[in-house]
């Protein structure tokens, strides 16, 4: 089993920043990639970005490239998404996720692990 707790959730204006972390803990060695997904009340569940587990390898939706950075460090078992030009339509839960396939994937039922999820809110 793999434990992931996210946390640094929170309310801030449009073009403000925040960052969020994933602690993953338990049996890890099998993890091929760590993502983020988001909700947004009323709608589906969204692939935001993953990173491989040895970091080589980054995807990050259009809608967040050149404004979010997915990384993570393995010495403290966290993964973290930095959030910069948040805009309103930002506003979602967002989840931590681990996948254990052999490729990296933007499809939420191929992840076996999940977080708890993070709230976050960007106002206009």
């Amino acid at each position: 089993q793999v434990q992931l707790v996210e946390s640094g959730g929170g309310s801030v204006q449009a073009g403000g920043s925040l960052s969020l972390s994933c602690a993953y803990s338990g049996r890890t060695f099998g993890i091929y990639a760590i993502g983020w997904f988001r909700q947004a009340p009323g709608k589906e569940r969204d692939f935001v970005a993953a990173i491989t587990w040895s970091g080589g390898d980054t995807y990050l939706t259009d809608d967040v490239k050149g404004r979010f950075t997915i990384s993570r460090d393995n010495v403290k078992n966290t993964m973290y998404l930095q959030m910069n030009s948040l805009k309103p339509e930002d506003t979602a839960v967002y989840y931590c996720a681990a996948h254990t396939g052999t490729w990296i994937t933007t499809l939420d039922y191929e992840y076996d692990y999940w977080g708890q999820g993070t709230q976050v809110t960007v106002s206009s």
